[in-house]
């Protein structure tokens, strides 16, 4: 999948440059406004002449009751021109910008819109950033940008893909609130899965369909049947944030009953498998391997995160690795869990990973 091949490219060759589209910010934020009263926010991965974080609380500074935006660029914009055209001389500059009062309506049209931030922007050009530490300008593991992150409440943008584990780490380490975009994927992270099991990090509303279209001057692999111009598509991208939503605290229907039929015991950890959220057994006391995608629907009051049955995570609670006998009567694809369980027909499957849960308050059987 396209989406798959960029955040291994992002990995590998540090293609991190990912510019977030407006409807993708607006759909997400609308959810978490009452957090941002009387709050400084940092967009610490964004170009202000190109950002749409940077532009959508510039726009909103006022309605949301900021008490600052600060907004920081990495070594400058490779799409430089392509919302802001200022004149093309600064595309390999690095910028900071602070605003700590609402951007006037200089276009008097009666709101304040990205004209106004184009014409603001005119007016009070943002500080091109200079080194002075091993890091590039910009980056946000520079001396500048950890000083402006201490200052900050909150921090929302689309951070490197490539940077994330170390991203996040800094945030958790300066005690901040965050709102950022990242990969399923990074749920399996050895460094990210604790802070998810012990509630330290969840996920937010999501991505229509479970992928973002970004701005982006790497090749355009939007599909012929969902294809945008100039854009990149990446699948299983989400957002991770510490700020709390109505979302968290949904209970999860469960209509179905336990059955060790229709739920098969793993070999190799205490645990049924579940292939579907919605097939999670509402009766069930004991511990369940659940697909990641489970996390779009947690709710902490309602489960418990034991573990993750894949590589380092799974070793870490006891899941053994799969018998060479059991390896030997495996056929077709190697899917990427470490757990297996004796299917109908008496074959050994492997489920993609497995999020281990348990259910705090299990349905009594009807008698």
């Amino acid at each position: 999948m396209a989406g798959n091949k960029f955040m291994t490219a992002a990995k590998v060759n540090k293609k991190d440059e990912f510019y977030t589209q407006r409807v993708d910010i607006e759909n997400e934020l609308k959810h978490y406004k009452q957090h941002f009263r009387d709050k400084v926010v940092y967009c610490n991965c964004d170009d202000p002449y190109e950002s749409w974080f940077f532009k959508y609380f510039a726009m909103n500074f006022n309605s949301l009751s900021l008490k600052k935006l600060i907004a920081t660029s990495y070594d400058g914009s490779s799409v430089a021109g392509t919302e802001i055209n200022f004149g093309g001389t600064e595309e390999t500059k690095a910028y900071k910008i602070i605003i700590d009062r609402p951007i006037e309506d200089f276009n008097r049209d009666g709101a304040v819109d990205d004209d106004d931030i184009r014409i603001y922007l005119q007016k009070f050009p943002p500080e091109v950033l200079v080194s002075d530490d091993e890091y590039k300008p910009g980056d946000f593991r520079s001396r500048q940008c950890i000083e402006l992150l201490k200052e900050a409440d909150i921090v929302v943008t689309n951070p490197p893909f490539s940077l994330f584990r170390e991203y996040v780490a800094q945030l958790i380490r300066f005690d901040k609130k965050f709102l950022i975009i990242g990969h399923q994927g990074a749920i399996g992270y050895k460094e990210i899965f604790p802070l998810i099991r012990d509630n330290k990090v969840w996920l937010g509303f999501g991505f229509k369909g479970g992928a973002g279209h970004f701005y982006s001057k790497y090749e355009d692999t939007a599909t012929a049947g969902d294809h945008r111009k100039g854009m990149i598509r990446v699948s299983g991208v989400t957002w991770f944030t510490n700020l709390d939503i109505n979302k968290r605290h949904e209970l999860l229907d469960l209509y179905k009953t336990y059955s060790s039929e229709k739920y098969p015991k793993f070999g190799n950890f205490d645990a049924i498998n579940v292939d579907y959220t919605a097939d999670i057994p509402s009766d069930y006391e004991g511990l369940m391997g659940v697909p990641v995608s489970f996390m779009d629907k947690y709710n902490p009051e309602q489960f418990e995160i034991i573990g993750f049955g894949s590589g380092y995570l799974g070793q870490s609670i006891g899941v053994g690795g799969i018998p060479k006998d059991v390896k030997a009567q495996m056929t077709g694809h190697s899917a990427a869990g470490d757990l297996y369980y004796i299917d109908e027909k008496g074959k050994p499957k492997v489920p993609y990973a497995r999020i281990l849960i348990r259910n705090k308050h299990p349905q009594k059987p009807i008698i």
